[in-house]
């Protein structure tokens, strides 16, 4: 039997951790990182959050090439 246990950051927060280390990054590479943290993400789920990030106003994506998105940090100063 496993035992869940509850992560004590939201995957929102531990995405944009990540872009602050990196800047940007495309999608996949963005999605691996998270996966090391959340195994239990889809990559629908993924799609979601970033969705949400960038109505927010936190991220912004931009397509580079056939499938593929560059994501990254909107910085405030």
């Amino acid at each position: 039997m496993t035992i869940k246990t509850w992560k004590t950051h939201p995957v929102h927060h531990v995405m944009l951790e990540i872009l602050k280390r990196k800047k940007a990054m495309t999608d996949m590479e963005l999605f691996e990182a998270l996966t090391e943290e959340f195994k239990d993400i889809g990559f629908k789920d993924f799609n979601e959050l970033l969705m949400r990030l960038e109505i927010a106003g936190k991220i912004r994506t931009t397509s580079m090439a056939r499938g593929k998105r560059r994501v990254e940090l909107i910085t405030e100063e």
